[in-house]
């Protein structure tokens, strides 16, 4: 049976529309946080798009010593409670180890799982009993049908609020590819699944000390997942991404959302006609 699950307001799962995972990979400030939630609000608004609000406050996973690693995680959820309170939209943000899961839950309503994370048991269960939904990022390494030991992990708690989140296969030194029968494969699970276009597009470490990306073929990416049936999009975005902190050579310019989410409504509710 399908799951549906409400997140302050957004319907993820059976036929509903598809939802939209959004915002700046490493938040930057109060204000631009705010600046942002402002921008996606107003591109989603013309399609009424539901929209959960995305932003790192630690980004631990990164290529090199020297890059930005983040706000911290006192300073990230202060900001990130903020923006739920001023926007009354659903906030996510990830989580690195288990002690890190009782206070995100607190601040935001989705706690999100690294790949990388993904089979960490004590994570996956510390995530879980915040009763926080719970989208869970497919490991670059794993099979579509391993995902159902991963949710079965976090269901264990008596929180069935998951979404599994594809981002990618890793295939050959940095690139990844996106095998679409893995969508279907994960729906079986009757999870929603969530599809990543901005990450299925990165290039780990392909700068040398920093990610590399091709931020054109998202889009193309992302209307495949919407055609497949999936239930919420994962589209990082930004004002400037070839100057953002990290990630940039994979986010959306925030400019192009608005026609971009549109483009996609259409496909969606083709998909989702029968």
């Amino acid at each position: 049976m399908k799951k549906i699950i409400d997140i302050n307001g957004v319907k993820i799962g059976g036929k509903e529309p598809f939802a939209l995972i959004t915002g700046p990979c490493q938040l930057e400030s109060l204000d631009h946080a705010r600046m942002m939630a402002e921008r996606i609000a107003e591109a989603c608004a013309p399609t009424k798009t539901g929209f959960i609000f995305k932003a790192s406050y630690d980004k631990a996973n990164r290529s090199s010593i020297s890059t930005k690693r983040g706000l911290g995680m006192e300073e990230g959820l202060t900001i990130l409670s903020k923006i739920r309170e001023e926007f009354g939209c659903p906030i996510l943000t990830d989580v690195h180890d288990a002690h890190q899961c009782a206070p995100a839950g607190e601040a935001v309503d989705v706690i999100q799982i690294p790949a990388f994370l993904c089979r960490q048991t004590d994570l996956l269960l510390a995530a879980g009993e915040t009763g926080a939904a719970i989208n869970v990022k497919k490991g670059q390494f794993l099979a579509p049908w391993d995902m159902g030991n991963v949710a079965e992990k976090i269901a264990s708690t008596g929180n069935e609020r998951i979404m599994l989140c594809d981002r990618g296969t890793s295939f050959g030194y940095n690139t990844l590819v996106s095998d679409f029968r893995g969508l279907p494969i994960m729906a079986a699970t009757g999870y929603p699944v969530v599809f990543d276009a901005t990450h299925s597009v990165q290039q780990p470490g392909g700068q040398g000390t920093t990610s590399g990306g091709q931020r054109e073929f998202a889009p193309v990416l992302a209307r495949a997942a919407v055609a497949v049936g999936v239930s919420a999009l994962f589209i990082e975005t930004h004002e400037d991404p070839d100057n953002a902190p990290s990630d940039g050579p994979n986010m959306i310019p925030i400019e192009e959302m608005k026609a971009l989410i549109g483009n996609l409504a259409r496909y969606d509710s083709i998909s989702k006609e029968s």
